[in-house]
């Protein structure tokens, strides 16, 4: 009998490797990563091709690290997690893996890097972008301009390497998840994606329904939205709840009474004006004077709106409405300056450009600027339209801007604070998957979680997906 089993699985994975056109394969590596006591690790690359419509073609690399505690089965209740942006890279932001980690309490866990990304090869590395950026402060010249120079500068470097730019996209990205389940041996998992990668994962369950068991989507950005169209109600909607929190909380009305009125009005009378800081490079001798605008301050402002730091925002407002912005621009030249960022900005536009600027209507994306005139001017995303006319990469599937419908059960969260995927997205979400349960986490940013210490929604959501959960945290609400 268990010969028979035996040459029966190798008899479907000859059928599934034939039917893809391809064979998925495994190229272990060691850990890039610690791996601590109790804890057995697998690491390596699944190894595909870079565009499926062409499965004898170019091949890429993707890496993962699968990790279960000694005495978990390694095929069942097994979580995979990727990050977001798009262009982070996941296994960047792990340092280790031990017994207590996370999601090894409720069986294994992978974490999935995405095609394209740091760690991946092809890396889709953008040097000419962040050199062009740094020079546009130094010399005070055009940063539009010599960020579409550096451009088309980059796309042709990745293009003379043979990279198929178009094959860097969601769909491609949801097939390199079910492909490393399956060489894997896995049937079913949890898929747990943040931000981007909460519409990554809502793409694999639309694709390959069968192999998902819950999806757990943190701060989801569903790839059927179109984010540009809102990207600016977005971060104004959140910024309104930040001054009705400081209105409800504040005793302070001399500081912070009437902030958001301050706030629109300072907001809207500097568009198009320019001021000067005196900045030293790190490392340098040199202080330049550097000229920066409506759109550094924004910039430092929704770098704060981070679980950690929303409590400072109504202060740093305040100063900035005063005219002291030094601190606040310094921070964001300080990132400038330091290059290398956290993603790789050729998979960013490859995915922005296919699936999100080629869905924008060019007229809605404008009137968010009239419509709130304190964001007149001001670049909420660094993909747009003029990029992806230099990126020239295929739009996504039409099936790719339609609502999922789907039994699949669901736990997603927001923070009622997030500038970038609001609480709105989540009921776009559950509007079309009955089993959805949304939880909003009152004054949280991007990256809400899923509780704190006195509550265990993963825990119960995983143990019984399909059980309304309670919240007795007055701070977060069930949907």
């Amino acid at each position: 009998m268990r010969v028979f089993i035996v040459l029966l699985y190798l008899s479907l994975m000859v059928q599934w490797a034939n039917a893809q056109g391809y064979k998925a394969e495994i190229e272990p590596t060691a850990c890039p990563l610690k791996i601590g006591t109790g804890v057995i690790a697998k690491c390596g690359y699944l190894v595909v091709p870079e565009n499926r419509q062409k499965p004898n073609g170019r091949k890429i690399k993707v890496p993962f690290v699968f990790a279960r505690k000694a005495d978990a089965d390694s095929t069942q209740n097994v979580s995979l997690y990727t990050t977001g942006g798009p262009g982070y890279s996941t296994i960047s932001y792990i340092s280790e893996i031990n017994a207590t980690s996370g999601f090894l309490k409720f069986g294994g866990f992978i974490a999935f890097d995405q095609r394209g990304t740091k760690k991946s090869i092809p890396a889709l590395e953008s040097p000419e972008i962040e050199e062009a950026i740094q020079r546009s402060y130094r010399e005070n010249l055009n940063k539009d301009s010599l960020v579409l120079v550096a451009t088309q500068q980059m796309r042709q470097r990745l293009s003379d390497q043979g990279i198929d730019l178009s094959a860097y996209n969601t769909v491609e990205s949801a097939a390199d998840i079910n492909d490393l389940r399956t060489v894997l041996h896995i049937k079913q998992l949890n898929l747990v994606g943040i931000s981007y990668s909460g519409g990554l994962m809502l793409t694999v369950a639309r694709l390959y329904p069968e192999m998902v068991r819950t999806l757990i989507l943190n701060s989801p950005l569903p790839s059927y939205v179109t984010y540009e169209e809102h990207g600016l109600f977005n971060m104004n909607e959140a910024l309104d709840q930040i001054f009705a929190n400081c209105d409800a909380d504040s005793t302070n009305k001399a500081l912070y009474g009437n902030l958001k009125k301050r706030f629109q009005d300072y907001f809207t009378s500097i568009t198009n004006k320019h001021f000067t800081i005196s900045y030293q490079e790190k490392g340098s001798n040199e202080k330049r004077t550097i000229t920066y605008g409506k759109a550094e301050l924004l910039d430092a402002i929704f770098a704060r709106m981070s679980n950690g730091q929303l409590k400072d925002l109504p202060f740093i407002i305040y100063e900035m409405t005063n005219g002291r912005h030094e601190p606040y621009v310094k921070e964001v030249l300080d990132e400038v300056f330091a290059g290398n960022p956290g993603y790789t900005l050729g998979m960013r536009y490859s995915v922005y450009c296919s699936e999100q600027i080629a869905f924008a209507n060019p007229q809605l994306v404008k009137q968010q600027e009239k419509d709130l005139p304190w964001f007149a001017g001001y670049p909420f995303n660094n993909v747009n339209q003029a990029i992806c006319d230099c990126w020239k990469v295929k739009p996504a599937p039409l099936y790719m801007k339609e609502a999922l419908y789907s039994k699949i059960p669901v736990l997603a969260s927001a923070g009622d604070a997030d500038p970038f995927c609001r609480p709105f997205y989540n009921r776009i979400i559950k509007k079309t998957m009955p089993n959805a349960q949304l939880l909003i986490v009152h004054n949280r940013g991007h990256g809400a979680g899923f509780g704190n210490a006195n509550s265990d929604f993963l825990g119960q959501f995983l143990k019984n997906p399909y059980q309304k959960l309670v919240s007795n945290d007055p701070n977060i609400k069930v949907e």
